[in-house]
């Protein structure tokens, strides 16, 4: 299909994307792309459906299953349900306005960062020099970080669920936390036994872990 799409024009790319409700903008190969996608998309979900249904009719024909029998135990072991905050209208009506305020905030790059590999995974850095293009505010470079890029203070720092992070090394700082307005954040040093005897305490404190390993 993609050959088919590299005969067509761009005008006529861009009507088969408006019937599709994809964007029109970009390039011919953006556009070639996008429709390549869409329509594997497509395949996958006839062949999940497919194969849905086909399940549905296995199960169908099994009369030989044990309807007394538990058979959905082992599914149900080890899920761990994740505690939600107790936040007011206020801070819930924050959290939004600042997930809103985020989707609109540019990218922060430090200088010469598509030069230098080891730039482009350093955080941002202040740029300085009397002929720095970035520094000048050139439109071609990145973005500055500025005060008009922050966020609602009333929500500032906290974790996208609403929690405030509290840094946790072993079991006893567990006992700190609130678990109705705090998670624990288990520090990156912790070692796996360690690591889930925490887990084993905060679930029996009603604790939240934001950085749950699900194969300790």
């Amino acid at each position: 299909m993609s050959d088919n799409y590299e005969d067509m024009t761009v005008a006529e790319l861009k009507v088969i994307l408006k019937e599709r409700d994809l964007p029109v903008s970009g390039k011919k190969a953006d556009l070639i792309e996008r429709l390549s996608q869409s329509a594997e998309e497509e395949d996958l979900e006839e062949v999940e459906e497919a194969v849905e249904e086909s399940s549905e009719d296995d199960f169908e024909e099994d009369d030989n299953w044990d309807d007394d029998e538990d058979w959905d135990e082992e599914e149900e072991e080890g899920h761990v349900a994740k505690q939600k905050p107790v936040l007011s209208e206020e801070m819930k009506v924050a959290l939004e306005l600042r997930s809103e305020q985020k989707k609109k905030t540019p990218s922060f790059r430090r200088t010469e960062w598509f030069r230098y590999k080891r730039l482009s995974r350093s955080g941002w850095r202040a740029p300085h020099g009397m002929d720095s293009k970035q520094r000048r505010n050139y439109k071609y470079r990145s973005s500055l970080v500025r005060v008009g890029h922050g966020k609602v203070s009333a929500a500032r720092g906290l974790h996208p669920s609403g929690f405030k992070e509290v840094m946790v090394q072993n079991t006893t700082d567990l006992d700190v936390i609130d678990p109705e307005t705090e998670a624990a954040r288990v520090g990156r040093s912790v070692g796996g036994r360690k690591r889930e005897q925490i887990y084993s305490r905060a679930d029996e404190l009603g604790i939240r872990v934001l950085n749950r390993r699900r194969d300790v």
